[in-house]
């Protein structure tokens, strides 16, 4: 048996989709695949950070057991429904939100007035259907981040308006399954493959998923570690996730705001002192992310200026 626990590696990462791939991380020692891929699982499932509808208020309704005049679905069905819209939002504040929909049709999610700090990623979410012509309906939203799942009574405690609280499922991480595949280094062929499936609801990408729920973990153990340091073989860095810093000096010391980015975005980094290209890189997705200003929007419009620049 090896005297040493190796330092995995991410070493593939298939994308099925926008919102479902497979990470592939080797050499584990020996029974860690199972080790890791159940913490990581737990993780991913309970602790990811994301946005719900934590309670709403009908024009007409006084109490969630009734119906409205010319809407299909009664306000429970609502309710329900409510709680399928998938959001991203950019700031820790509680968000007011109307939806206003006149005449007869379907009601969506799209129907919703945002602002700046919220967006709806499925917009074709229904959440009720008007029969009359001159029906009409008026929902008042508040919507919040969190993590996990919160229960009525906990919703409840926090929320003195006269809105109808329901329970929020924050979590944007849908479905999480993995497998531990043998493999070998060298002589080692007792090692473990993990193979971790990660299925979201479309407000974050499996990859941001797997980087929070990964240093969630490092942040954990770290502080019971204290000093105390294991010795392991190096292991290369993994190509599918991080890319080796080709980019000219000149090129890394351009200004932010020469990047034409949009004036909400610049402001954001400038404001967080970061001020040329070395700066962006220096930062991870999750640290860019959890910039004051700075949310998964303005991370994919950085992204996409890089590429078109080949950096």
């Amino acid at each position: 048996m090896s005297k040493t626990i190796h330092t995995p590696a991410l070493v593939n990462i298939d994308d099925h989709s926008a919102t479902s791939a497979t990470f592939t991380v080797e050499p584990l020692h020996t029974g860690y695949g199972m080790t890791l891929g159940n913490s990581m699982r737990r993780v991913l499932l309970s602790s990811i950070a994301g946005a719900a509808v934590i309670a709403f208020r009908a024009d007409g309704a006084s109490h969630e057991f009734t119906t409205l005049p010319h809407v299909k679905e009664d306000v429970v069905d609502i309710m329900l429904n409510l709680k399928g819209i998938r959001l991203r939002v950019f700031s820790s504040e509680t968000q007011t939100l109307r939806l206003t929909k006149k005449g007869k049709g379907a009601v969506t999610a799209g129907d919703i007035t945002t602002n700046a700090d919220v967006e709806i990623v499925n917009p074709e979410h229904v959440i009720a259907t008007l029969d009359d012509a001159k029906a009409s309906l008026t929902i008042d939203l508040s919507v919040e981040t969190g993590r996990g799942y919160r229960t009525v009574e906990e919703g409840a405690r926090s929320n003195q308006t006269d809105m109808v609280v329901i329970d929020a499922i924050f979590s944007p991480v849908l479905r999480v399954r993995y497998k531990v595949e043998n493999t070998r280094v060298g002589q080692m062929t007792d090692l473990d493959r993990l193979l971790i499936t990660i299925d979201t609801d479309g407000s974050m990408t499996p990859r941001d998923a797997f980087e929070e729920a990964a240093a969630i973990l490092v942040n954990q153990y770290s502080a019971l570690a204290g000093q105390t340091r294991v010795e392991a073989p190096p292991v290369a860095p993994s190509s599918a996730m991080y890319q080796e810093d080709t980019a000219e000096p000149t090129e890394l010391t351009t200004s932010i705001e020469d990047l034409n980015l949009s004036a909400r975005t610049t402001n954001a980094l400038v404001n967080n002192d970061i001020h040329t290209i070395k700066d962006l890189f220096s930062l991870t997705d999750i640290e860019l992310r959890d910039l004051k200003g700075f949310g998964s929007k303005a991370l994919d419009e950085v992204k996409e200026k890089l590429v078109e620049l080949e950096l």
